[in-house]
């Protein structure tokens, strides 16, 4: 991805709607900080992080607690995966 000062996008603007409509986005810097990123409006969204698992509504609140079974847990079902039967 591209990045351009202030300037040079302020210059190059037309070009640079251009492209990224058509899905070629861009950050514009100020001072070599990066500040926004240029995208087409119908670009997917970035996916979200998505947690799995038994601690996924745990971790929405930043706390859980540590099953007293959690070694031994899902033991059955991680063994499937790996095609292994018991």
């Amino acid at each position: 991805m591209q990045t351009y000062n202030i300037h040079e996008a302020k210059t190059h603007l037309s070009r640079l709607v251009e492209q990224a409509a058509l899905g070629e986005s861009f950050v514009i810097a100020k001072a070599g900080k990066p500040m926004v990123k240029v995208m087409a409006l119908d670009a997917p969204e970035p996916a979200q992080k998505r947690r799995v698992g038994f601690l996924s509504e745990q971790f929405k609140s930043g706390q859980f607690k540590v099953p007293d079974d959690f070694d031994t847990m899902c033991a059955d079902e991680i063994l499937e995966l790996f095609g292994i039967e018991k």
